[in-house]
């Protein structure tokens, strides 16, 4: 007799606690529906729709032929480390060192190693809801307690300092801030940056500062939290050549750490992954020295699709959209329509073939909402705004 075993149950119970990020799910599933005959607009996938610039390509292929092909350090090649820290310190306004910087196989590693080397049982940890969904699941994942703080549409999405306060505990041990936001386009202003900085502090916390959006601004310039007193020892910046330079699929991502979470994070990295990519380190040279002409003419376009987006949207039934103020979503709120975002999200892909998100996707604070990227052409974008207001008055 031949036992019949459910391997399932050998999962560790840690597994039940990790998400998911929905982008790559609703995807796959618009990808199957393509695979059927189906045209299907994509407005779902959070990465421009621009190549990666010539002369950075131009540069892997020139490091391929010069022998970067074998494993380099954990911490990332120097020469790299150096063209960050030079970067970082012009956009800073204050010195950063070359050994401060980790260079990541994208930006998640840094969210990873972070709460790895910070996070334990009982630990809390302060998140943006709607946000990112990977940091709600690598705290719980880690065995921590993610504490949301919402975003309210009244607050232009932006963080209530005052509630963010309440929610500090004497087990809270890190605080994680997004600006630009991801999912919502929304930004931190100066003054509450500040008051966040007193806060961490005040408090004792380390802050986790996502900065992949800070070449994204329609309005204004890019504020990091490291600008203000003490917090430059107790800040992780965390950045990357995905969005500003369209290299999604390079794996590109670094982390700016404090001195003293440098040492435990470049373990992480050699138990993990040993090192990034070397020839694509070695382009990422050429990105950050080279011309930055395409950053420009990317955000030029983007502006253009964000006027399109916010005009289009508010002129469908049951919808409002604020503009967003950075990235490249729109998070407009759908409450109007009568419908859940999930089920607006899956009639949109179903019925009108729009693959867009639902805002639950980032939070339990983004219902009434789904995102949109506009990481798509002025013409597709039209076209699915017109696909969904037939969906919605039912042609």
């Amino acid at each position: 007799m031949t036992l019949q075993t459910d391997f399932k149950t050998r999962l560790a119970s840690r597994q039940a606690r990790l998400g998911t990020e929905t982008a790559f799910e609703t995807l796959a599933k618009a990808k199957a529906l393509e695979a059927q005959g189906r045209n299907i607009i994509h407005l779902e996938i959070g990465e421009p729709d621009f190549d990666t610039p010539e002369h950075i390509r131009s540069a892997a292929k020139q490091a391929l032929d010069d022998g970067f092909t074998h494993y380099g350090p954990s911490p990332g090649q120097m020469e790299l480390r150096t063209a960050i820290a030079k970067h970082q310190s012009e956009r800073q306004g204050y010195e950063i060192s070359p050994e401060r910087v980790i260079v990541t196989p994208g930006g998640k590693p840094v969210m990873f190693f972070t709460m790895m080397a910070l996070i334990e049982s009982g630990d809390e940890a302060i998140y943006p809801n709607p946000g990112f969904p990977i940091y709600e699941s690598m705290i719980e994942y880690m065995g921590g307690t993610a504490v949301p703080v919402p975003l309210k549409e009244e607050f232009d999405f932006s963080l209530d300092v005052k509630q963010l306060e309440s929610l500090i505990t004497d087990r809270t041990k890190l605080i994680i801030v997004n600006s630009p936001n991801n999912p919502c386009g929304s930004i931190i202003q100066k003054e509450d940056l500040e008051k966040i900085a007193k806060l961490a502090v005040e408090h004792d916390l380390v802050v986790l500062s996502d900065e992949i959006y800070k070449d994204m601004y329609y309005e204004g310039e890019h504020e990091s939290i490291t600008q203000f007193p003490d917090m430059i020892d107790r800040t992780i910046i965390l950045d990357g050549f995905s969005k500003s330079y369209a290299m999604t699929g390079w794996r590109l991502g670094y982390g700016v750490f404090p001195e003293w979470l440098v040492e435990p994070a470049s373990r992480l990295m050699t138990n993990s992954v040993s090192c990034t990519s070397v020839f694509s380190q070695m382009a990422a040279i050429a990105a950050l020295e080279g011309p930055q002409d395409s950053v420009a003419e990317m955000m030029e376009e983007f502006t253009a699709r964000r006027e399109l987006v916010a005009e289009g949207l508010n002129s469908l039934p049951g919808v409002t959209c604020k503009i967003p103020k950075g990235a490249f979503y729109a998070f407009p709120n759908i409450s109007g329509t009568g419908l859940s975002s999930k089920e607006f999200a899956d009639r949109a892909l179903n019925e009108a073939g729009v693959a867009l998100l639902a805002g639950t996707a980032f939070g339990k604070y983004g219902d009434d909402y789904i995102r949109i990227s506009f990481a798509n052409s002025r013409e597709n974008l039209t076209e699915g705004i017109e696909r969904l207001r037939k969906m919605l008055v039912g042609e």
